[in-house]
């Protein structure tokens, strides 16, 4: 699963998204081009985060970890990657997982912060009511690598629900992975499993 998380976390590279905080204005303007107004706005300021600095400080980590992850929708992502599990653990459980999920891949998404200082362009943003997808090519070590994100509205904010790498789904990823975990040895071995991995991190950062 390390390798996978890590995966995860090389396609997060610049996507980010915050609320329309006017919606006469989006309206008019179109939905694709507030997605890649915020989009572009949000490269600039990861950039400006980074800087020249071959070595980033305490606050701007900090800084980075959450421009980079706070958008995602963990709970959607977490809920499609246990599949038919879901339902079948509490809401303590549900929330529990979430939350170490998350960090892991909050902790994971900096191992190579050089990511986050490749070049992206935005080849299409399609719109379909509350859903929209961002077609990228995103260009690191230059090797150029084609990555769509799935994206869904939830009131005024746009939230990525997955990430697909050559048309492979970031999510499927992880429900092949996590379901035969839970299938195979059960949800409880699949947290101990996951809150060992959290807690490497932690000591590694």
């Amino acid at each position: 699963m390390s390798t996978r998380l890590y995966t995860f976390a090389l396609l997060l590279t610049f996507l980010i998204f915050s609320a329309v905080a006017d919606p006469a204005s989006a309206r008019q303007a179109g939905e694709d081009q507030v997605i890649r107004s915020m989009l572009e706005q949000r490269e600039a300021d990861i950039k400006q985060i980074l800087g020249d600095d071959t070595e980033l400080s305490d606050t701007q980590m900090d800084a980075l970890r959450a421009a980079v992850n706070d958008m995602f929708d963990f709970e959607s992502m977490g809920r499609e990657a246990l599949g038919r599990h879901w339902d079948e653990i509490s809401a303590d459980q549900q929330q529990e997982f979430v939350e170490v999920f998350a960090e892991i891949v909050r902790y994971q998404s900096l191992a190579d912060v050089d990511i986050y200082r490749a070049d992206v362009t935005y080849e299409t943003i399609s719109v379909s009511g509350d859903e929209a997808t961002v077609s990228t090519t995103t260009i690191y070590k230059d090797v150029p690598t084609e990555v769509d994100y799935a994206l869904r509205r939830s009131g005024d904010v746009w939230l990525a629900t997955d990430v697909v790498l050559d048309e492979v789904s970031t999510v499927e990823g992880y429900s092949r992975s996590f379901q035969s975990y839970v299938r195979k040895r059960g949800f409880e071995a699949l947290m101990d499993n996951l809150n060992k991995r959290l807690e490497r991190n932690r000591s590694e950062s």
